[in-house]
């Protein structure tokens, strides 16, 4: 007999650029088994791959990260030199959800689901969470914020406001989603469990955003803040408050990578975990 998660259970998508491909697996195996949560909360990459999720296309955040990577090569630094971001914005937040495979912004703004995406304001240097359901253009000013990575992408205005990925200040939304009445979650990660980044935290030259001393300032502590919030995420598992779903083999993808071979095995890593946890809990209706 399944285990069941109640009614209330929220969905909590970490980012990691390419190491998304898991997230869209797993998303994928919730759709087949119609799996829905009535909260959701994602970031950066998750952020992209929970729009198609919300839309209930499956496959289709798989497409964008295998298929149309091995068609159309979107990731260069050719695209950093000549579009300011090393994803190419054109082919991902333009001609991607607007022909090659369009967005079903009908079933979007029909699904009753609450869905935020995190950015990162550059002038307060705190995290936004943002909602849209009808607005075409604002939806995609979100996403592409909230997977503006900092130093290879450009800042998106949302709202006439500067925004960039939402990883800086909050990877994990998990106290989000606990601050918006859903006590217990299910954490979508992308780093397999005990992973800890050894990166230096560092003070930025003033060069360096100059127009955002608070971003600067952010950016600073990222680091920091990132392990922090994967202590939190472990300690709240050991407690029993949430679900993890992580990848068990050890990661090979980064954030910019290219290899869909590589892409290829996570996506299926996630999807058939994805499925195990569907053969396991149900969420009440």
């Amino acid at each position: 007999m399944k285990q069941r998660l109640g009614r209330q259970t929220g969905l909590v998508l970490e980012g990691g650029g390419m190491r998304g491909v898991f997230t869209s697996g797993v998303l994928d195996a919730f759709m087949k088994h119609e799996l829905w949560f009535p909260y959701v909360v994602a970031v950066s990459a998750g952020a992209c791959n929970g729009l198609s999720y919300m839309s209930r296309q499956p496959r289709r955040a798989r497409f964008s990260n295998i298929e149309m990577l091995r068609k159309y090569g979107y990731i260069s630094l050719k695209n950093l030199l000549v579009q300011g971001s090393i994803f190419d914005p054109n082919i991902l937040y333009e001609r991607f959800p607007a022909e090659i495979v369009p967005f079903d912004y009908k079933t979007y703004a029909e699904n009753p689901a609450l869905y935020e995406m995190v950015t990162t304001n550059c002038l307060t240097g705190q995290a936004e969470y943002l909602s849209e359901k009808h607005d075409a253009r604002r939806i995609t000013a979100i996403a592409k914020a909230s997977s503006s990575l900092p130093y290879v992408a450009q800042i998106t205005n949302v709202d006439g406001i500067p925004m960039l990925d939402g990883g800086i200040i909050d990877s994990i939304p998990i106290l989000r989603a606990t601050s918006q009445g859903h006590a217990f979650n299910v954490v979508v990660m992308t780093r397999n469990k005990g992973y800890r980044s050894s990166e230096p935290d560092i003070a930025l030259p003033s060069f360096i955003y100059a127009d955002y001393p608070k971003l600067r300032e952010a950016l600073s502590h990222r680091v920091e803040v990132y392990n922090e919030q994967l202590e939190l995420v472990e300690r709240m598992e050991r407690w029993g408050e949430i679900l993890v779903i992580r990848p068990q083999h050890k990661m090979e993808v980064g954030r910019t990578c290219s290899d869909v071979a590589k892409l290829e095995r996570l996506y299926e890593e996630g999807f058939r975990l994805g499925e195990q946890f569907c053969r396991t809990w149900v969420l009440v209706s």
